[in-house]
């Protein structure tokens, strides 16, 4: 009967605890569960207690051995064992109903209308409802927009189709955009004059880019493609505002006509071009309006030096895009302080050029990008390694000459001298779709063309060069796609091709996959879409903002002062 008071008891002090709002929807995580399961254990371990104690008290009960009991006393006995038993089962069958009504109450009180819990009773998943609301635009300004669909730290939700319709409809302003640009009036002969557009003649600043795509400017083929980056990025500012036709460009960068809104400041001198064009003008004349490469370099200089934009910060704030490692050779240290677009550090100082302001970009593939369903696997392709280009190169270069002595004769593998020359770009196009693994050997720069055409051939690049830099690798794991090999172990007989036939199937065939999910970051197009180089390098140019915001603030603090001292 002691267990059986127990036991009600420890009914109703549960009772008054669930009556008193222990367990009350404001408790709804951990410590309320802690606090339900101590109650139980506790209910639990006062029974059994009260077993023991009835047990030992019924034992000193019994007569000693010298006189043993009386039949009539045997059957008291039993008739009391019976009776305990019949009431201890009645009255544990009663708590543990109880008891199982009060645990549905705590988790409902503990789940708060949606809550999941794992196999020991802990929230797993809060409900919809006490997720804190994202109050404001869909995309905040103070957010990282990378474009990447693939690397687990990023993950983005996925709008729904009346989202997409809804995000197209609306128009890129400066309030959603995540970057804010300022695009200079520079004269045509620093952009598209150089393409044979004639500003006067249009009447106009630039190039009617809102309208048919094929009307605009177009860039020269060949190698001059490979750094066509400043072309690409302003085509795309220009048109950042319009929402015609089926438009999908994402809101990234935005252009704004009021400096004083501005978070970067983009100056449209296609480096890269007039470097190819107008460097080494032929017969003797200049490039575009009478000018030389060298000569408009030095009215840029000029020109921003006068602009109150360029001096309230020495730069820092402006972004200018040299891609090809030649290009602003004078203009480049008097404009180090901005922020540069380049293909790799080789041929800057640190003091010039380096990670922390300024953004690699990569080149522009001149092999044409394969079709996810046209990518040859594993057994379509017969060449182990491929190799063609220039082999006798200076400085860093002379890596490849040592290669091709020692891996040329080897039948799996192709290393031949090329150039676009004589149809070498079809000949690359071929020779990449048919090889497993593409060399990406160091040149005369760290980075080269080559890396990007294999790219977006599906074929998997084997990074040979020390020191070189990679486009957005800050949200790109490049060792999920590529295979780096230091120089010093990849000119040692036998190591490179060893290393890489002991890459198995299952292993080449994972980064094969890898490479058709991330190919599309390496499209430059017009119009832009989300993902591609040219949103890659915006989303990298915002996130290097972030640092030089904070630089920029952090200088100012003092500026009144200063100035009234």
């Amino acid at each position: 009967m002691a267990l059986t008071r127990r036991l009600l008891i420890d009914l109703s002090s549960r009772r008054r605890l669930f009556n008193a709002g222990k367990f009350s929807t404001t408790h709804r995580k951990k410590p309320v569960l802690l606090l339900h399961e101590a109650v139980s254990l506790a209910g639990f371990l006062r029974c059994s207690r009260a077993l023991v104690s009835w047990m030992v008290a019924e034992r000193k009960m019994q007569p000693s051995p010298a006189a043993p009991p009386a039949a009539g006393e045997h059957r008291r006995r039993a008739l009391r064992y019976v009776v305990f038993l019949a009431v201890s089962l009645l009255a544990f069958s009663c708590w543990a109903l109880v008891s199982s009504r009060i645990d549905n109450a705590v988790l409902a009180a503990t789940a708060g209308g949606g809550g999941e819990h794992d196999d020991d009773g802990i929230i797993v998943r809060s409900s919809q409802a006490e997720m804190p609301a994202i109050g404001g635009n869909a995309t905040l300004r103070g957010a990282v927009e990378v474009g990447v669909g693939t690397p687990a730290a990023m993950i983005t939700r996925q709008p729904s189709s009346g989202e997409t319709a809804a995000a197209a409809a609306a128009t890129c302003d400066a309030e959603s955009a995540l970057l804010r640009v300022y695009l200079y009036d520079l004269p045509p002969e620093f952009h598209f004059g150089m393409l044979g557009w004639d500003g006067k003649a249009a009447g106009a600043a630039w190039p009617d880019v809102a309208g048919d795509p094929r009307a605009v400017p177009r860039y020269p083929g060949g190698l001059n493609l490979q750094h066509s980056v400043e072309y690409w990025l302003t085509l795309d500012i220009l048109s950042s505002t319009t929402t015609s036709g089926d438009h999908r460009r994402p809101c990234t960068a935005v252009r704004v006509t009021n400096a004083s809104l501005a978070d970067v400041f983009l100056v449209p001198f296609f480096a890269s071009l007039s470097y190819n064009r107008q460097s080494k003008p032929p017969h003797g004349g200049h490039g575009s309006g009478g000018r030389s490469d060298r000569q408009l370099q030095g009215e840029l200089v000029r020109y921003l030096a006068r602009r109150e934009e360029w001096r309230r910060w020495g730069g820092a704030d402006h972004l200018v895009v040299p891609h090809h490692p030649n290009s602003m050779m004078d203009a480049r240290r008097r404009l180090s302080a901005a922020m540069f677009v380049l293909s790799d550090f080789g041929r800057y100082p640190p003091d010039v050029a380096n990670l922390r302001k300024d953004v690699i970009a990569p080149y522009k593939h001149v092999v044409p990008s394969l079709g996810d369903g046209d990518s040859p696997g594993f057994e379509q392709r017969p060449v182990l390694a491929y190799f063609q280009g220039a082999i006798h190169r200076k400085d860093g270069g002379r890596v490849r000459q040592r290669l091709y002595q020692l891996i040329k004769d080897e039948k799996d593998v192709h290393f031949t001298y090329g150039s676009v020359r004589q149809n070498g770009i079809r000949r690359a196009t071929k020779g990449m779709a048919s090889s497993k693994f593409c060399l990406n050997i160091a040149g005369d720069t760290p980075s080269s063309n080559r890396l990007f055409d294999a790219i977006v051939s599906h074929c998997v690049p084997v990074i040979i060069s020390d020191d070189i830099e990679l486009p957005f690798e800050d949200v790109l794991d490049y060792t999920d796609f590529c295979v780096f090999v230091r120089a010093s172990h990849a000119v040692k007989r036998g190591f490179l091709l060893h290393l890489l036939r002991g890459i198995s199937q299952d292993e080449w065939t994972a980064m094969w996959r890898r490479l058709k999910e991330v190919a599309h970051h390496f499209e430059y197009q017009y119009p832009s879409q989300p993902g591609d180089a040219v949103q890659m390098i915006w989303g990298a140019v915002a996130r290097k903002m972030h640092l030089v915001k904070l630089q920029l603030h952090k200088r100012g603090r003092y500026q009144r002062t200063l100035s009234e001292s």
